[in-house]
């Protein structure tokens, strides 16, 4: 798959970037994991990321399960070409105070990046697949907390955060928020 940079945005010394691209060949410090509670990673992004970079990330993750709603744990990569896999637990659309639990996962996740010391994470539209999160809410949720959360964080080690998408549409909705959050 070709990957290509949608739009780009630097705040406060930090580049976001809205890629569509595969998360898993996204040469970053940390990459983040649309996990489920169990972190039991047999479908979607999370079942791509253990297939590319080996069983030893589910052999950890089951270790670390079940982690809550927002939350999310930290497990090694791998034979994919970044350091850690952080998995985030989002809500499924329908079980109530969805917002609050999505900005707590992508929250959690550069708290989590952000205590490793990585420079670099990438991100996916976390929820809005087979969680039912519809997606132009959840991508503008994504990049609003990325945002808030930066702006809190002057002088974080992180340097790029690439808000990555494997399908056109949802990646193009990544480049909508980001425009419409940076004019």
């Amino acid at each position: 798959m070709d990957r290509s940079e949608l739009e780009e945005r630097v705040v406060g010394g930090c580049t976001i970037v809205a890629v569509l691209g595969d998360l898993t060949a996204e040469e970053v410090d940390a990459v983040v994991n649309a996990a489920n509670s169990h972190l039991a990673h047999g479908g979607g992004l999370a079942g791509a990321i253990v297939r590319r970079g080996g069983r030893v990330i589910q052999e950890e993750s089951d270790r670390l399960a079940p982690v809550a709603v927002g939350g999310t744990a930290v497990t090694g990569a791998g034979a994919l070409p970044c350091r850690w896999i952080i998995h985030a637990v989002g809500p499924r659309w329908g079980e109530g105070d969805e917002e609050a639990k999505l900005r707590s996962a992508v929250r959690s996740s550069l708290e989590e990046a952000e205590g490793l010391g990585a420079r670099s994470i990438a991100l996916p539209a976390i929820s809005t697949g087979i969680f039912g999160y519809p997606k132009v809410e959840g991508t503008r949720v994504i990049v609003d907390e990325v945002l808030g959360w930066l702006g809190g964080h002057a002088g974080a080690h992180l340097s790029e955060v690439r808000l990555t998408a494997f399908d056109r549409p949802t990646a193009e909705l990544f480049a909508a928020a980001l425009r419409a959050a940076c004019p």
